[in-house]
């Protein structure tokens, strides 16, 4: 599979063996540190080499990935869900840091082309071959330096020797270009060196803008969280309880001090997950509370994070005096105080199961606890899981520190989110509106 020049072209794999080849380098990729901690990357990367090579690269386009990979459903927008787009590029970028770091030779390299879904089959470049040439350069070279000429020309010396004699203006002349000639093998030498020296310093700033480009989007995570974390490390998580109420569009209602056995939806526990595994990878520790047993004087010793919007007391209260907030039941909406034609409302002529659902993800310094508050808060329970995966994913901070600017990382934020539906679980969200003070 090695060319005679070295280059890489496209390679279609056509035997059993090739193929067999070809599995083989993607389970040494998909266990590589680049891959072996994500679930997101392996699986695309692993549909469409196996698709490729099942001969359906005709599957491979963004709305079909999206669902067979994603579970995104087959109408989704895929302008504002850019799940595949943005997991293509990062897998991109991985392939590349591996082969940039692998030491192995296998004789196949797994390619992700720009603006493609297909993958490339590329041969390696053939080590022993390039070794070979490179000592039979070396050692024609030593030789040439030796003769004062290039390989099979003929020297002073043996000119002479040819002639039975020279005259010296002869002998003067044939040394005259003996040294221009090591004068130009000199200079050719240098300019090699310095193509060696650009290719070395391309290949190190090429490390070093992937490796930049793949840590700049969790640079908006830590953006979002730093101020949380500056005052203190220690972090409360206050979530809301429910009981069962069949009658109630979300079939419950929230629990006060005196229910005797609330709890949480999965979708809230899921949320728990998230926001606890994202301050841990930020430094910070959390404790979970319950909302209403939760006194005043313990969110003033503490950071705070408010999961849940209705059933959540201290999420209604502190987010009531600000711009974007959640109104009074039995409405419940999100409004906009400063443009009385926003408001965000679930459509109650579908299932609550099928409903788009919205949410409020906020970051402000709240004169009440004198200190950070963070409030994930969905209409519904998909909403308020929608938005603790927001907050924790690089994508999606990337996109809403491209919204709000240069004080991203510092000021007060509320965002509105959109987040689709179906059978009863929660889809991607998009950003519908964005307030930066």
């Amino acid at each position: 599979m090695s060319r005679p020049n070295g280059t890489r072209d496209p390679w279609q794999p056509q035997t059993r063996q090739d193929h067999e080849s070809i599995v083989r380098e993607l389970h040494e990729i998909l266990t590589s540190p680049h891959f072996c901690n994500s679930k997101r990357y392996p699986a695309l990367l692993k549909y469409i080499v196996e698709n490729t090579l099942a001969g359906r690269s005709d599957l491979l386009k963004e709305r079909t990935i999206g669902v067979d990979v994603f579970d995104r459903p087959p109408t989704f927008d895929t302008n504002s869900d850019t799940v595949v787009r943005y997991t293509a590029g990062e897998v991109r970028k991985r392939l590349l840091l591996y082969y940039s770091e692998s030491k192995r030779n296998t004789g196949i390299r797994i390619s992700l082309p720009a603006g493609s879904y297909i993958p490339e089959f590329l041969p390696e470049h053939d080590e022993s071959a390039a070794h070979g040439e490179h000592a039979g350069f070396q050692a024609g070279h030593q030789s040439d330096s030796e003769n004062h000429g290039y390989p099979g020309e003929e020297t002073p010396e043996s000119s002479l020797a040819e002639a039975g004699g020279a005259s010296p203006a002869d002998t003067q002349a044939e040394g005259a270009a003996s040294t221009a000639t090591v004068r130009s093998k000199a200079f050719k030498r240098g300019i090699l060196a310095a193509i060696l020296v650009a290719m070395a310093l391309i290949a190190i700033f090429s490390g070093f803008w992937l490796t930049r480009g793949i840590d700049e989007p969790q640079a908006a995570v830590n953006d979002f969280w730093k101020p949380v974390l500056r005052d203190q490390r220690s972090v409360l998580i206050c979530t809301g309880g429910v009981v069962f109420q069949q009658n109630n569009f979300s079939g419950v209602i929230t629990a006060g001090k005196d229910s005797a056995y609330p709890f949480v939806s999965m979708q809230i526990a899921s949320a728990i997950t998230q926001i606890t595994g994202v301050l841990e990878r930020t430094g910070g520790t959390t404790q979970l509370l319950s909302s209403p047993s939760t006194p005043l004087t313990e969110l003033r010793e503490h950071s705070v994070v408010l999961l849940g919007g209705y059933n959540n007391q201290w999420a209604m209260r502190l987010l009531q005096s600000q711009r974007i907030h959640f109104t009074p039941e039995p409405v419940e909406s999100i409004v906009d105080s400063q443009d009385p034609q926003a408001q965000w409302v679930r459509d109650r002529s579908q299932g609550y199961s099928s409903a788009d659902d919205y949410a409020v993800v906020a970051r402000f310094r709240d004169a009440t606890t004198d200190g950070w508050v963070v409030v994930l808060a969905g209409l519904g329970r998909n909403g308020t899981e929608a938005a603790a995966q927001f907050v924790s994913s690089p994508h999606y901070m990337q996109l809403l520190r491209d919204r709000a600017g240069k004080d991203f990382g510092t000021h007060n934020i509320e965002a509105v989110l959109k987040v689709s539906v179906v059978d009863g679980k929660t889809g991607a969200p998009s950003i519908v509106a964005v307030h930066v003070w």
